[in-house]
């Protein structure tokens, strides 16, 4: 199953041709092997890369003949391996697929494509996190409220959002480089994982070929805790990605409008409201991310084999796999899309920052009351009346509501400081003072 949503180098990789022309290469890495290890005689192997030569020159017309082989034998390894020997056309075709398993071959080539998989994906996350940067930079000073719980607590910047999201993307790099290695683990011990029937120098030949390791012990199958272990890596990036995908939808929102996504020359917003622009591409990934920690629930579920190999987990991969490879890969563009055309406004920013009447200086008063000599519950006590104060003229529809001014009038606040003191303390430079630290400690 490829998505057809998924970037061409992607989708390339989860293809029928793809997979056999894997197939094909570890079963020739096999019988190389093989000929190393004086089982399969040096002119039968040549008779048997004449015939591979010919299926890859044509690997949909390989295609082709499997599948058509594969109805009517059920077996999907068969029909490959049936379809190599009849353009093989020799007696020499015994050696292919000698002392294997089907696993062997479907596993290693899964392996690969996992791996192929995971470095497009961590030059995905690499790009993305170029573009943040450069909001990141752009933005250092960009002054913003910070929130918790929704409501505006202490101001930040909106250059100190993108280091966050820098950082957090940074960690996305590490997971993804984490499961392209976790993925990279091959096998050809056979049908029970014994070796049984094949050296052990012959698996780690094939393996050292495709740029694999070899699992140190296998079943007839590569054990299904790596899959769900890069299944949820992929789902873990794309819980990221949802994270700030609802940070954006709430900056969008027409009540905030500090940032907003792309908004292209001829788009239209809603089919009934002309004046619309929606963060609609931020909600497709919020929606896009459920559906790779779905599949990474499923990875989980494939862990529990019988014994040393059912197939109940061969279906699921078929289809989980490529959705959440092709998906992640798909959803990367996206967001790269969205930071190098993202609409910032700094004035909403100012205009939004002042919505609370400069309560945001609540904690560095109750502070620098407590270091005058305060108790921590009178101190609160007498900043948390100014604050009340403050939103009672404010509601009262006054437009003298300020917070600095009801602190000065307090006398039991005012006589703590000097003139000119609590002014200086209630300013939006005071919460800047580490931010040229925070960026050289993220090498931005």
């Amino acid at each position: 199953m490829i998505p057809r949503y998924s970037r061409p180098e992607m989708r390339a990789i989860w293809t029928d041709e793809n997979k056999l022309d894997l197939w094909l290469q570890i079963e020739m890495h096999a019988s190389e092997a093989l000929v190393k290890e004086g089982i399969v005689p040096k002119a039968d192997f040549a008779k048997m890369k004449a015939g591979a030569k010919k299926c890859f020159a044509n690997l949909p017309a390989l295609v082709r003949r499997q599948k058509k082989l594969e109805r009517t034998l059920n077996h999907d390894v068969i029909g490959f391996t049936t379809a190599v020997a009849e353009k093989i056309k020799h007696k020499a075709s015994r050696w292919l697929h000698f002392g294997l398993t089907s696993s062997d071959i479907v596993d290693t080539a899964f392996a690969v494509q996992m791996k192929q998989s995971a470095e497009i994906l961590i030059a995905d996350v690499k790009q993305v996190r170029k573009s943040i940067a450069k909001q990141a930079r752009k933005h250092k000073f960009t002054v913003c409220i910070g929130r918790s719980h929704g409501i505006q607590a202490e101001p930040t910047t909106f250059g100190l959002k993108m280091a966050l999201m820098h950082d957090e993307f940074g960690r996305a790099l590490q997971r993804l480089e984490r499961c392209k290695e976790v993925a990279s683990i091959g096998k050809l011990s056979g049908a029970v994982g014994t070796n049984a029937h094949l050296p052990p120098r012959v698996e780690n030949y094939v393996c050292k070929k495709l740029g694999l390791k070899v699992a140190p012990l296998a079943t007839q199958v590569v054990q299904r805790d790596n899959h769900a272990e890069f299944l949820n890596a992929i789902a873990v990036v794309g819980a990221s990605i949802e994270r700030w995908a609802v940070e954006f939808r709430h900056l969008q929102r027409t009540e905030v409008l500090e940032a907003e996504e792309p908004f292209t020359k001829g788009q239209k917003g809603s089919s009934a409201m002309p004046h619309k622009r929606n963060p609609i591409t931020w909600e497709r990934l919020s929606g896009l991310s459920r559906v790779l920690r779905g599949n990474s629930l499923a990875a989980m579920e494939n862990v529990a084999l019988w014994h040393e190999r059912d197939i109940s987990h061969s279906s699921v991969e078929r289809i989980i796999f490529p959705d959440s490879c092709t998906l992640l890969d798909y959803m990367f563009s996206l967001l790269q899309r969205m930071m190098e055309g993202l609409n910032v406004y700094p004035k909403n920013m100012q205009k939004n920052l002042g919505l609370s009447l400069g309560m945001w200086n609540s904690q560095t008063v109750l502070l620098a009351l407590i270091r005058k000599g305060l108790t921590r519950e009178a101190a609160y006590s007498l900043v948390q009346a100014a604050a009340m104060e403050t939103w009672a003229v404010k509601h009262a529809g006054r437009d003298d509501a300020n917070f600095l001014d009801q602190l000065m009038a307090d006398p039991n606040v005012a006589k703590h400081f000097k003139t000119g003191e609590l002014e200086k303390l209630c300013s939006v430079e005071f919460h800047q003072k580490h931010i040229n630290a925070r960026f050289k400690l993220l090498g931005l």
